[in-house]
């Protein structure tokens, strides 16, 4: 079912931050920090995946994400929802049902044997493909996805994610030089505005987030050295 009525943007990254600081889906530790997929280290953590085992929140998220791409797009601007391999497929999946479209799915790589496709499902030339996925560091991991899509005949001009990073000015860049439009529900820093508003963690480990969202690059350069 397509929701009718929505908050304000402003309002759906908070509440947004909100529930996933709720569900404990984001970690903070300066003291201890992760090591991303990337092999770089960060004080903060996401875990999009979290959101599929709490039905009110998935609910609730899937209707801001729904609503929030026709608000940006248009109501009538799709053909077809697919999700990137593996984060996006329920997301992308309960997308297309709010939006009654097809739905399909990227793999990272063709799968090696039978039709060695990449693209699951039914994608056909000339489709009007939104590309789903659960968050976006620098945008790099898209490009793949996109390209895929591309390779089928079909257009992909634009991607929609629950959580932008937010704080690498490269990220938009990256994806308007490959022609695609971004759209996200919340950033780190409406998370860390959130988690101080709700005192979710404490000062000073807030403080040394904000230290590393300030300037990324260089709190992962000093931190690999460690």
């Amino acid at each position: 079912m397509i929701p009718t009525s929505y908050p304000t943007p402003k309002e759906i990254a908070r509440l947004t931050a909100r529930m996933l600081l709720e569900i404990k889906a984001i970690q903070f530790n300066s003291a201890e920090p992760f090591k991303l997929a990337s092999g770089l280290q960060s004080p903060t953590y996401i875990d999009c995946r979290k959101l599929i085992s709490h039905p009110r929140i998935r609910s609730t998220l899937m209707d801001f994400l729904t609503i929030t791409v026709m608000r940006n797009v248009g109501y009538e601007a799709f053909d077809n929802i697919a999700g990137g391999e593996t984060a996006g497929i329920p997301f992308a999946a309960l997308v297309a049902e709010r939006m009654a479209l097809p739905m399909t799915y990227v793999r990272k790589k063709p799968k090696g044997y039978g039709r060695n496709a990449r693209i699951e499902g039914e994608m056909t030339k000339d489709q009007r493909v939104l590309l789903v996925e659960d968050l976006t560091t620098d945008g790099g991991s898209k490009i793949s996805f996109v390209e895929a899509i591309r390779a089928t005949g079909a257009i992909c001009a634009h991607t929609a994610v629950i959580f932008n990073y937010g704080i690498f000015p490269e990220t938009e860049k990256i994806l308007r030089d490959n022609g695609v439009k971004l759209h996200h529900l919340t950033t780190w820093w409406d998370v860390l505005a959130e988690a101080g508003e709700s005192n979710a963690f404490d000062e000073p480990t807030l403080e040394s987030v904000k230290a590393f969202l300030k300037k990324p690059r260089t709190w992962q350069a000093k931190h690999s050295k460690l």
